[in-house]
């Protein structure tokens, strides 16, 4: 697991509970993602609209749980992104 998919997954977690939840995927790629994409913690071709971060939850929710852990997000961008 990458040290970007960690700051990502951080950045995201709103509540800081240490899961996702997909309406925080896309608030927070929403309000974070061009941010996050100008300092390099993101592709900018990541920072999508509500269908595609819902798409991303959606390829990195492996147990179908409807949150994600740290590991099933890092899994995905790591390989999607390319980390």
């Amino acid at each position: 697991m990458s040290e970007k998919a960690r700051k990502l997954f951080d950045a995201l977690d709103l509540n800081e509970d240490g899961e996702l939840t997909r309406a925080e995927v896309i608030s927070a790629l929403r309000a974070k993602g061009p941010a996050l994409a100008a300092r390099g913690d993101l592709p900018f071709w990541g920072v999508g609209d509500a269908v595609a971060s819902s798409a991303l939850f959606d390829a990195a929710d492996a147990n179908g749980d409807a949150v994600l852990s740290f590991e099933e997000f890092a899994a995905v961008v790591d390989r999607r992104f390319g980390w």
